[in-house]
């Protein structure tokens, strides 16, 4: 069969572009290298979600072991396990797309129609007061006292259910209530009960582009497959469209294949309070930092948290001080930092298929990450903590680049449509086109990009 679509990859971008691309009427394959889980089978403990739901058993790390990437691989992608902050583009962050890649139509003029009818197909629900927990309170009390300029989150959820003690950090293995705004939720489960095909565990190795179709071979539980469509978009994220491409020899043709490759790095310090914080409970996630100076010195501050073994594993002591640590757990607030980093990684893939990473902090992101670890330490100090837990690990949730977009082909690797340059039949719809990091969670510009791309397929 040849299809009209394939898309590869199952996350933000590939599962809002196949279930527009599928509700258009045309024939849509969509493959995922992960396993279809469900909200009654997602795994139920952290250890297993870890080793089941991520690449490489959990984390990723760069050429130097010094920082580390979480990648989904199931079908949803990353948005399964994820906070789900839905956040437009600022005119800062598109200018800056615009001035790098020379694509006009990146501004929120542009972008706005695919902005609301993304918006318009999930549950967007904006915290209030009263949702408010002991870790948000210190956050936003604090900020108030300093005079940082701080704002409640839009998530994409619904029926979250806290006040029957539902706990949102659960979610971050997979939603049992099918409450967040995944990808699986909003979109991939919506179009495969209109019958699209999804084939899961299926990951792509190659693809081979001619003049008339695509045609992309990988393997399924071991045995070599291959599938045929009139045009193939790739959507596996920074790893995975990067790879595919370095993979099927395109490093050669374009020079800027595994370039420019950003992940906002994230530090994460701990207070620890004399009563019980309880960060792991409710809406864990409610605040962060909206103050229009940290905006312009490239940082932001988030009010987060995670399960015992992620916030385990960001602690470095050993023995019984890390144990005397994790007792403390329920007395932890979190915060965090992610800087708007300089795009200078790298993505390359050896002889033997394994992907290299090198992703350095410039001296400019360490400037930022500076500035915003000395404002974390004076909101904590503000909050009462009674000890700073300063953690030297980092790691980067938002993949960027790649496969960068722009008008010229010895500086991107696909055209303002979408194309990868010199092929007609190969498209790339994921954050892998980013030109730089925008500083700001990108889930919902990845979706919206899938919407424009879909309507300009099929119009």
């Amino acid at each position: 069969m040849i299809y009209d679509f394939i898309v590869v990859g199952s996350g933000s971008g590939g599962g809002a572009l196949a279930y527009y691309l599928h509700n258009s009427g045309a024939k849509v394959l969509l493959l995922e290298a992960g396993k279809f889980y469900r909200k009654d089978t997602f795994p139920r403990t952290e250890t297993e979600a870890s080793a089941k739901l991520y690449w490489g058993g959990g984390i990723e790390f760069s050429q130097d072991g010094r920082m580390g990437f979480l990648r989904g691989r199931l079908v949803g992608g990353a948005s399964i396990l994820y906070q789900c902050l839905m956040d437009r583009f600022d005119d800062l962050a598109f200018d800056d797309w615009k001035a790098e890649s020379g694509v006009n139509w990146f501004n929120n003029t542009e972008m706005d129609k695919h902005y609301s009818q993304v918006e318009s197909d999930l549950a967007l629900h904006t915290f209030v007061k009263e949702e408010m927990r002991n870790n948000g309170r210190l956050f936003s009390e604090a900020c108030d006292k300093l005079g940082y300029k701080w704002g409640y989150l839009r998530r994409g959820q619904s029926d979250c259910a806290p006040e029957r003690d539902n706990d949102c950090i659960a979610c971050l293995g997979g939603c049992h209530r099918d409450s967040k705004q995944s990808s699986l939720v909003a979109f991939v489960q919506k179009a495969e009960k209109t019958g699209m095909d999804i084939k899961a565990e299926v990951e792509i190795g190659k693809v081979e582009p001619n003049a008339d179709t695509c045609k992309v071979y990988g393997t399924h539980l071991g045995n070599k497959v291959m599938f045929e469509g009139k045009k193939v978009i790739l959507s596996g994220g920074a790893f995975g469209s990067t790879k595919m491409m370095l993979q099927s020899g395109y490093k050669s043709k374009l020079p800027m294949l595994g370039q420019k490759f950003a992940s906002h790095p994230q530090f994460m310090w701990f207070g620890f309070q004399k009563d019980y914080v309880d960060a792991h409970k409710g809406m864990f996630q409610n605040v962060a930092s909206k103050d229009p100076n940290f905006r312009k010195e490239g940082f932001k501050l988030e009010n987060v948290f995670a399960s015992p073994v992620s916030i385990g594993m960001l602690f470095g002591d050993v023995g019984k001080k890390h144990q005397d640590y994790l007792k403390r757990y329920r007395h932890m607030q979190c915060i965090e930092v992610a800087v708007r980093d300089e795009n200078v990684g790298e993505i390359r893939v050896d002889n033997q298929g394994k992907m290299i990473i090198h992703k350095p902090l410039t001296d400019q992101d360490n400037i930022r990450k500076n500035k915003g670890l000395d404002v974390i330490r004076k909101v904590l100090h503000a909050s009462g903590a009674e000890e700073i837990y300063e953690s030297d690990l980092y790691f980067g949730l938002h993949l960027m680049g790649g496969c960068v977009m722009g008008v010229d082909a010895t500086k991107s690797v696909v055209d303002p449509e979408f194309r990868v340059h010199g092929e007609k039949t190969l498209y790339i719809a994921d954050s892998s086109i980013y030109p730089n990091a925008p500083g700001i969670n990108p889930a919902l510009t990845i979706m919206s990009l899938g919407n424009r791309l879909a309507n300009q397929l099929t119009k």
